[in-house]
């Protein structure tokens, strides 16, 4: 399968040799260098004020596409790096196992498990339109840190993907790592661990993989879409992976927020000891492709409209695209996927992908998400006491790490 990542399918100016990207942040808002071991941003690394003072210096250290473009493609590369996946694991056959096709009011579900690594099958649900198109946009669906631990499988995940579908788009939901089904394969103790970084980048753009192998993809039309940590996964594929064309993260793009999971800031993605990057400049990465802030007033994102979405419309400017990037501000809202915050994903998503948001419109023309079918936990699982895992699933983290690890020769 032929497949184009950022590192390797973009142009863009390429850093001198021995150019040092790790001293241009202002004196005294970086603490110093650990004198061993990595650079960890974690949680709210930075004060907000902190974090203005960061994009105001991005922005003039880097004033134009060119001195922009140099400093994002050797970023994307401390990225990778940081992220455990430099070199790139060798794809192996995805040997997507798909069950229990149920049919519903304008989309259909199924449960789906990919092999994304040897042993190892990451585990979601493909949602369809009920009339599919010669041709179709593809939506990968992330998610953040529920407390249930049920990812996916939750009630607003429901509504979100069989929404989009019934707009015409296929969609896959995938676990987190550790989340959802993939509890019960490697234990409760599995998430909360840095290796969950590399693992859902690479889970994400397997998924990737599928999708546009189905027959009718569009490779033009290549969304993804989570809140809070899946905003993270969000932001963190479209930075690396040139065959995402949108992206919508949701409560989770700040400047002075680094991500409180070990699955977001436990590996050195943000600082070494010549590079440093914040999420907003992280989600910049995704210039000129059209991408949708949705922020609100009770987190890390409730200064989205006066620092970061400028920052982004600037950055977007380089590009001659600053209508691209935009941001839906709900400062009465918090730390979550709700109705509204959804309903401006959809819009967006209509808008630039060519979807039918007429068919999940009310009278009012709001949003209706009534005609998604809410299923049990249950329903949507692909391994039960019926469908077992394949024998040859490993049984800990560890040994997916280790299946991964010889994926990239070592």
């Amino acid at each position: 399968m032929a497949v184009v990542l950022f590192l390797l399918g973009f142009s863009g100016a390429v850093p001198a040799v021995g150019t040092n990207w790790g001293d241009w942040v202002p004196a005294g808002i970086l603490p110093p260098l650990p004198a061993s071991g990595p650079a960890l941003c974690v949680g709210g690394f930075l004060k907000p004020e902190q974090g203005r003072q960061v994009l105001a210096a991005a922005l003039k250290t880097f004033p134009d596409r060119v001195s922009w473009d140099a400093y994002a493609n050797y970023v994307r590369e401390r990225i990778q790096q940081g992220a455990g996946l430099s070199p790139w694991p060798r794809r192996t056959p995805l040997n997507p196992i798909l069950r229990n096709l149920r049919v519903f009011d304008g989309y259909t579900v199924e449960n789906i498990a990919l092999e994304t690594v040897p042993g190892f099958w990451a585990t979601g649900n493909l949602y369809r339109p009920l009339a599919t198109n010669a041709s179709f946009p593809v939506i990968l669906a992330t998610h953040g840190h529920m407390k249930s631990g049920q990812g996916r499988l939750e009630e607003y995940m429901q509504h979100r993907c069989g929404t989009l579908a019934r707009m015409g788009a296929v969609v896959f939901a995938i676990d987190m790592f550790g989340h959802g089904e993939t509890l019960a394969q490697l234990g409760t103790n599995t998430h909360p661990h840095p290796f969950s970084m590399t693992i859902q980048t690479w889970d994400n753009i397997r998924a990737i993989d599928f999708l546009l192998a189905l027959s009718g993809a569009d490779p033009k039309r290549v969304g993804v879409t989570g809140e809070s940590g899946g905003g993270t996964q969000s932001f963190l594929l479209t930075a690396l992976d040139s065959r995402v064309t949108l992206s919508v993260p949701v409560v989770m793009v700040s400047s002075y927020f680094f991500g409180g999971c070990l699955c977001e800031s436990g590996y050195p993605i943000h600082r070494s000891a010549d590079h440093f990057v914040n999420n907003a400049m992280i989600a910049a990465l995704a210039a000129p492709r059209p991408m949708l802030l949705v922020s609100d007033g009770q987190d890390w994102t409730q200064h989205v409209p006066e620092n970061e979405y400028p920052f982004l419309k600037k950055i977007y400017g380089y590009f001659g695209a600053a209508q691209n990037v935009r941001n839906v501000h709900l400062p009465l809202e918090a730390h979550d996927n709700g109705p509204s915050k959804r309903a401006a994903m959809y819009r967006f998503v209509a808008e630039h992908f060519g979807l039918n948001l007429k068919a999940v419109l009310d009278a009012r023309g709001e949003i209706d998400e009534s005609k998604i079918t809410i299923e049990p936990l249950e329903a949507l699982r692909v391994f039960n006491e019926t469908n077992l895992r394949p024998a040859s699933a490993v049984g800990d983290a560890a040994a997916v790490e280790g299946s991964l690890r010889k994926l990239q020769g070592r």
